[in-house]
């Protein structure tokens, strides 16, 4: 994983796909829940990945419960816009 800044920004749009994908949503199923297009959430997980440096969905997750997120309200790392 490439370096990543301590602060990561990420959009409220980000933080909801970013929600479900830690719950073991699916590209599609995220897409229904929020209703948006499955290749509108592909932009986001790509953005996050970017973002963050991570390679794959898996290594995404594992970054986020690393960094707290999905842990009640501590979301240390993460700003939201």
């Amino acid at each position: 994983m490439a370096s990543v800044p301590l602060s990561i920004r990420i959009t409220p749009a980000e933080k909801r796909v970013l929600t479900l994908m830690l719950q073991g949503a699916s590209n599609g199923a995220i897409a229904s829940c929020l209703a948006l297009s499955r290749r509108t959430v592909e932009g986001h997980v790509s953005a996050l990945l970017q973002k963050t440096g991570c390679r794959s969905r898996t290594q995404l997750v594992l970054w986020a419960l690393g960094k707290g997120y999905g842990c009640g309200d501590h979301q240390a790392g993460l700003a939201q816009r």
